[in-house]
């Protein structure tokens, strides 16, 4: 049976050949094969040739081909015949070719040493072309500069200091768009000047490509560039819908454009190291940061590009770190809490730097370094909530069948919404807007959340807005929008969203009176008082009240003004319906 595929795979091969030359065949065959495919690869000489044997696994007999094949010439060739004089005039040909242009040099595909049985497996599947090499990792050169984007930060600062008291390295350039202007600069360089480092601060904009040539162009040729840390980057946060260009760019020029620059001004330098500082963001997702998803990413990709080429390259997709940087100063206590309830805590100084130790001596194109709490993970496993990434990390008996235990609950709240009456239907829903929202904010308690105050005073910006969504969504089965937080601006008015959906038709139940005075209430919730006085609403409402009938002293009339003046729009409705049904 294997020789009958044999020889019809020949067969097939042959006429393949003889079909694309119009049955004129071949002139010269170079042949490294073996058995039914060399018989049919001497077919491909009808005309006579020359068949060169150079892979020499199946011999033949000269004298027998010429016989059988008629003007073919068979010869097994050595390269060592041409002679070494011979030879010797060949390569300098070639090599004057490749220097004109005329030829391209072949690929080279590398590998680290420490992945060494991978690449005999690639050599041994014959899926390369050109050469393969392995490498041999290369430490941090201490004769060597070593240039920080971001430098200036308080990543930058942290890794810069880390590689001089760890890595010994003595030559630092610093780059940053404010340069010796950054905070706390000068106490930095002092201290690493003290550890026995030259720092250079380079004013330098990695994205502008011609600050960034000439900042490297100042580096000293006996101290060439051995080493890129690519730490800059800012983050404008909003929801997709509302993304505007400008905080696209805003995000992506100092990490995408940088990066691209520091690529290309580079290529050409025998770098040990070339670390992009990329966040789990890009790999996991996070409401809000679909510009930032995108530009780390983009670092991902790079790195991963750069090993391709047989260039130093790694990504470092980190997780959030405990000291606050520029990146995530503004982040409060509720943004900490949020984080900590997704199952990853912040690194400590301490142990960012033994990862990104641990990254270095890692053949990696792109490593996660993220503090992660497992118990965290393993309750959230339990609803489905943990990221793909890491559900491998985490087991638990109830992951099956958390998708029915999530639209049971749903379902639990249904049936007994549909059970109370409409002002119990009411407190149920407003009840669970409040738990959801304390727990987005990180409240311990629900009372702390006022049904009638706004969100945004509340605290909530676009991701605590979406999270709180998210949350509503889970646990009642409403598809609600992105915006609905904002769409429906306190608990109360949110509450009326909720029941249209789960109870229709009984929403003219719920405290306050009828639907079009809970629709008036909320058109007015954001309306500030100097604005329906200015609009003369608020004169309306006096007459409404009945307060411009009454014939009262100049100062009990100012007086009873100013007590309308201070009342909020809830108590002035309240007012003027009242006054109306008397």
């Amino acid at each position: 049976d294997e020789a009958h595929i044999a020889s019809s795979r020949s067969l097939e091969f042959r006429e393949r050949f003889l079909t694309a030359t119009d049955g004129r065949g071949m002139d010269v065959i170079l042949n490294s094969l073996s058995g039914e495919f060399v018989d049919a690869s001497l077919e491909l000489l009808p005309r006579g040739g020359r068949f060169i044997e150079m892979g020499k696994t199946d011999l033949r007999d000269a004298d027998a081909v010429r016989s059988d094949h008629e003007g073919v010439e068979y010869r097994a060739f050595d390269l060592i015949e041409a002679g070494a004089e011979r030879i010797g005039g060949w390569l300098t040909e070639v090599v004057g070719l490749l220097e004109g242009g005329v030829l391209e040099p072949l690929p080279v595909a590398s590998w680290d040493v420490r992945r060494a049985r991978e690449a005999f497996r690639h050599v041994s599947q014959a899926r390369h072309v050109g050469k393969v090499v392995l490498t041999v990792p290369r430490v941090l050169d201490a004769g060597g500069t070593v240039l920080v984007t971001g430098g200036t930060g308080t990543l930058g600062g942290l890794v810069a200091r880390h590689l001089v008291s760890v890595h010994g390295v003595r030559h630092l350039v610093l780059a940053s768009r404010r340069g010796s202007a950054a905070e706390g600069v000068a106490e930095l360089v002092v201290e690493l000047e003290k550890s026995g480092a030259v720092v250079t601060v380079a004013a330098c904009d990695a994205a502008d490509r011609d600050q960034l040539a000439a900042t490297l162009a100042a580096i000293p040729a006996e101290y060439p560039l051995t080493a890129v840390i690519h730490t800059a980057g800012v983050v404008d946060d909003a929801v997709l819908t509302s993304l505007t260009p400008e905080q696209v760019e805003r995000v992506l020029r100092p990490k995408v454009d940088a990066a691209v620059n520091l690529d290309e001004l580079t290529a050409g330098a025998d770098l040990a190291a070339f670390v992009l500082y990329s966040s789990v963001g890009g790999i996991l997702g996070g409401a809000g940061q679909g510009n930032y998803a995108a530009a780390n990413a983009f670092l991902d990709g790079l790195a991963e590009r750069r090993r391709a080429r047989g260039l130093a390259g790694q990504s470092l997709a980190w997780g959030l770190w405990e000291e606050a940087s520029g990146m995530t100063g503004h982040l409060g206590s509720g943004d900490r809490a949020r984080t900590d309830r997704s199952g990853v805590r912040a690194l400590t100084s301490e142990e960012g730097l033994a990862l990104f130790d641990a990254a270095l001596a890692t053949d990696e194109a792109l490593l996660v370094p993220v503090g992660l709490d497992l118990a965290t993970l393993r309750t959230r496993a339990t609803a489905e909530e943990v990221p793909g990434l890491f559900r491998g990390l985490v087991r638990t008996s109830g992951r099956r069948t958390a998708g029915v235990v999530n639209a049971s609950g749903a379902e639990a709240l249904r049936r007994r919404i549909e059970a109370a009456s409409g002002a119990e239907q009411h407190r149920i829903v407003l009840d669970l807007v409040r738990q959801q929202a304390a727990a987005v904010l990180g409240l311990g308690e629900t009372g702390r959340v006022e049904s009638e105050r706004p969100f945004r005073e509340a605290g909530f910006d676009s991701l605590t807005g979406v999270e709180l969504r998210n949350r509503l969504g889970a646990a009642t089965g409403v598809r609600l929008s992105p915006t609905s937080v904002f769409d429906h601006p306190t608990p109360a008015a949110l509450t009326e969203h909720l029941l249209e959906q789960l109870a229709p038709g009984t929403g003219d139940a719920s405290p306050g009176g009828d639907r079009a005075e809970a629709e008036f209430r909320r058109a007015l919730a954001d309306v500030p008082l100097s604005a329906l006085r200015d609009a003369g609403v608020l004169s309306l409402l006096r007459r409404l009240t009945g307060f411009e009938d009454e014939t009262e002293a100049p100062e009990t009339a100012e007086h009873d003004a100013a007590s309308i003046a201070d009342m909020d729009v809830d108590a002035l409705v309240d007012m003027a319906l009242h006054k109306n049904e008397a």
